[in-house]
């Protein structure tokens, strides 16, 4: 995903601008669930055959896509097409939450499990918002970690696919539970330091990370529920 360290400007912007890339991110941000939850009512009723009969094709096709509509958002961050293009994403990315949800549905108090997901990524959305306001200086530490981090993740993921093992897909999203929460708290902090002036990248990485600590919450509550996908 969009795990790309930024340089801290020496003339950091004004408050004024600061809040007002914040603001905007927020806005942005709270814009994209629209579409997310639109795609994902959609997913779940679609059948995803072609993940069933060639998973690793279709996983490694489905991951260059994302990659390119990203790679898009963040080509037209200074424009109109940037919101266009992250509205395009996600969509498809609610649309991809399907197979997900509806496992998860199937399983007894698989609503709640899901509501549960959600309230856990929107406390931990909360804390890190809260620590990023109260410690405004540099993350020097926590940007090197961020950066071996992604890559790490990245193979990991690569490595799944083809490994397709329950307790390393575990390890994986218990992984990205702990790398998308610091990650939430470095973009937060970024904007509060005025290290991050464009908010629909902000607004991006955010999305991506709440995104992913939602899904890996949601998969690792199903599999201590005794109700493993895989």
């Amino acid at each position: 995903m969009n795990y790309q360290s930024q340089m801290y400007q020496t003339a950091a912007p004004s408050a004024e601008i600061r809040q007002e890339v914040l603001k905007n991110t927020y806005m942005l941000l709270a814009l994209s669930l629209l579409p997310t939850a639109i795609g994902a009512l959609l997913g779940i009723n679609f059948s995803f055959m072609f993940l069933r009969t060639s998973p690793i094709m279709g996983s490694l096709l489905l991951m260059a896509g994302l990659y390119f509509m990203m790679f898009m958002v963040e080509k037209n961050k200074n424009s109109f097409a940037g919101i266009v293009w992250m509205m395009l994403f996600t969509f498809m990315m609610g649309l991809l939450l399907g197979p997900l949800l509806q496992f998860a549905l199937r399983v007894p108090n698989g609503g709640s499990l899901i509501l549960l997901a959600a309230l856990l990524t929107s406390a931990v959305f909360f804390v890190m918002s809260a620590i990023a306001f109260v410690v405004k200086k540099e993350m020097t530490f926590l940007t090197n970690f961020l950066a071996v981090g992604g890559v790490v993740l990245f193979i990991a993921i690569i490595a799944s696919i083809f490994l397709r093992t329950p307790v390393f897909h575990l390890m994986i999203c218990g992984a990205f539970v702990i790398f998308s929460s610091l990650m939430i708290l470095w973009q937060l902090n970024q904007i509060v330091r005025g290290g991050e002036t464009n908010y629909i990248s902000a607004t991006l990485t955010l999305y991506v990370s709440l995104y992913n600590l939602f899904t890996s919450l949601l998969q690792i509550i199903l599999a201590f529920s005794g109700s493993d996908r895989r």
